[in-house]
């Protein structure tokens, strides 16, 4: 459960990369155009006034006029100066794409976007208190929110991207009387691939995605369940779900989203139960459970989810692909603000949601059987996922039948009369896909009906009379399926884990480690070839011949006028810092980029294997 200290942290963070994102571009625009334009202002005036104190053609009334003249319209100015009397200062001075004219609009386009960042954060502000006030407006809140932040931070990279540009150009030729072709072309390749990346992704429609692992429960395979459904949701004045759907998760849920189980393809009311649960609730407490999620059903809870699910996963990939286009970082932050805002609203909406549900749950079945469903769907989730925790860090290759179902059955109850199971549920949130669960103690109180600590376990290794998986012939064979599946999967996250975390002793090690992470070559001009392994770094132009992960302490890609080279820095020292190492790569032409990437991803397993070794020498 993340602390409020977190969660308050994280904000902070976030509201000050927001600042940064919108303001130190065109604020240093606007700084460095406001000292130039009082620079030149100064000297001007400085040139004109020696000139006309020097002119002979002057009269002592037509010098003090001429004086006037340029002491009330300075150059920074001419721009402005839009009256007829002042039409030929303006004509000589701010000559369209002149300096003069640059320098003017560029200050004024840096002071909007200030502005203008100022009422977009203020916006994104104002829309999260709409969504927190008024639940019947978060739709309409987020899908405005979403419109306009998305629209505004693609406008947000286009213009600090003009203005990344022209300083590159104007800050160096202003201070020392000469430009970089290279500077200026490397910010403007960034800038037009940061307009390029936030208009695409703008206008690029991604794909909605909301796959459920389980099986599609027919009636005729459990017509007794489907019947108790239908009489719950009469009860609680709501329509019955439209398809049920048994798997392994630790929860049960409903839902109105489009989706997928397996090949099949389902609309409208969903419900989801877990088998496993299932065998450890009595019919009445799954009846509970049953009854909760159907008052969301009734509630219009998932009618509002599915309406605004797809949206929200849209502007998340949005906003997390504007963390990767380069300068489209100043997009990101905002959007992230944003985010963070609604999903406080959504958070404690939720809540009200889950206490809404629980009262009714309560009301047509038990307070009692909520209650103690609650404390058994919180100990089984709990457990399982310590089960999964050890088996997953576990230095050994999983192979056949990995028994996480059998090991939680049988575990299940010395778990709950152990020192730990305690500690736990008091923290404990009864596990969800879409919502954030208020914690067990608060959904007691909040249906009237308490069981003390010291019962927990009691709740927990009760032994259901019935259940509703006894009336569920196809059970066994759809968690038999459902578990190959899960623990296949399992099995290869697990490995591809152990790859990163081995430095291979045997044949066994080495195996799984150059499974994912062989030998990769790369040819280089005149024969020369570079080949990273998970052991280092192997050159034959270089004179230090193979050089070991254990030794190199930091990596740079340079592009040179002799080709690139990959520079490595040493942990030793050498004359001038750390001692380096200059691998040419010269030759390597279009696969440099593939080159880094697999330099960077080698060198990140091995960091990743030593970090491990030392966790697990501190644990000792």
């Amino acid at each position: 459960m993340t602390s409020p200290r977190t969660v308050q942290s994280e904000l902070l963070r976030t509201l000050v990369l927001t600042l940064v994102s919108l303001f130190v571009i065109p604020a240093a625009t606007l700084f460095f155009t406001h000292y130039v334009a009082r620079t030149q202002d100064a000297a001007f005036l400085q040139s004109i006034e020696q000139r006309i104190a020097a002119s002979p053609k002057l009269s002592g009334p037509e010098r003090e006029e001429a004086l006037g003249f340029y002491r009330s319209h300075p150059l920074s100015g001419a721009c402005d100066a839009t009256a007829d009397e002042d039409r030929d200062f303006h004509d000589k001075v701010c000559e369209r794409y002149g300096f003069q004219w640059q320098f003017h609009w560029v200050e004024r386009l840096a002071l909007w976007t200030i502005i203008g960042g100022g009422i977009l954060l203020a916006t994104a502000l104002a829309l999260g208190a709409i969504a927190f006030v008024n639940r019947g407006l978060q739709y309409a809140s987020f899908v405005t929110g979403w419109r306009l932040m998305t629209a505004s931070s693609a406008v947000e990279v286009l213009v600090q991207s003009v203005m990344v540009v022209w300083l590159s150009f104007w800050v160096t030729a202003y201070f020392w009387e000469r430009y970089y072709i290279k500077l200026v072309g490397v910010a403007g390749i960034a800038a037009a691939v940061a307009v390029f990346y936030a208009i695409w992704t703008l206008f690029k429609k991604l794909p909605a995605h909301n796959e459920i692992e389980g099986e599609l429960l027919a009636e005729q395979d459990a017509p007794r369940l489907w019947q108790r459904v239908r009489e719950l949701a009469a009860k609680g004045q709501t329509a019955p779900p439209d398809q049920i759907i048994a798997g392994i998760d630790t929860n049960f849920f409903v839902t109105e989203s489009p989706g997928t189980v397996g090949d099949s393809a389902v609309r409208g009311r969903t419900l989801f139960v877990s088998v496993p649960l299932l065998r450890v609730l009595s019919t009445a407490e799954a009846d509970a459970v049953l009854a909760h999620e159907l008052a969301h059903l009734g509630g219009g809870d998932t009618r509002s989810s599915a309406l605004l699910g797809p949206k929200l996963r849209q502007f998340d990939q949005y906003a997390w692909q504007m963390r990767s286009g380069g300068l489209t970082i100043v997009a990101h932050y905002v959007l992230r603000l944003y985010r963070m805002i609604f999903e406080f609203a959504l958070a404690r909406d939720s809540r009200e949601r889950e206490y809404m549900a629980d009262r009714a749950a309560a009301t047509l079945t038990a307070p009692e059987s909520i209650v103690q469903s609650l404390i058994k769907i919180s100990a089984y989730a709990s457990y399982r996922n310590d089960v999964e925790r050890r088996l997953f860090a576990e230095s050994r290759r999983h192979e056949g039948d990995l028994g996480i179902a059998r090991f939680v059955a049988e575990g299940l109850h010395p778990y709950a009369g152990s020192p730990d199971f305690l500690e736990t549920m008091k923290t404990a949130n009864v596990p969800h896909p879409y919502d954030s669960h208020p914690p067990l103690l608060e959904r007691m109180r909040n249906v009237g009906h308490s069981v003390d600590e010291s019962r927990y376990a009691a709740v927990v290794t009760a032994v259901p009379a019935a259940t509703w998986v006894e009336e569920m012939p196809t059970a066994a064979a759809i968690e038999a399926r459902l578990w190959n599946v899960y623990e296949q999967r399992f099995a290869a996250n697990h490995e591809y884990s152990l790859a990163y975390r081995y430095e291979p002793s045997n044949d066994e090690e080495r195996e799984i480690v150059l499974r994912y992470f062989p030998p990769v070559v790369f040819d280089l001009s005149k024969g020369a070839r570079i080949e990273i392994s998970y052991a280092g770094i192997h050159a034959d132009a270089s004179e230090s011949g193979a050089v070991s992960w254990d030794d190199v302490g930091g990596l740079s890609f340079k592009d040179g006028n002799f080709g690139a080279s990959l520079v490595i820095s040493h942990h030793d020292k050498g004359v001038l810092g750390a001692r380096k190492t200059k691998i040419s790569l010269k030759g390597i032409g279009k696969h440099k980029a593939a080159f880094d990437a697999t330099v960077s991803e080698y060198w990140r397993r091995h960091q990743i294997m030593r970090a491990q070794q030392a966790e697990a020498r501190d644990l000792k």
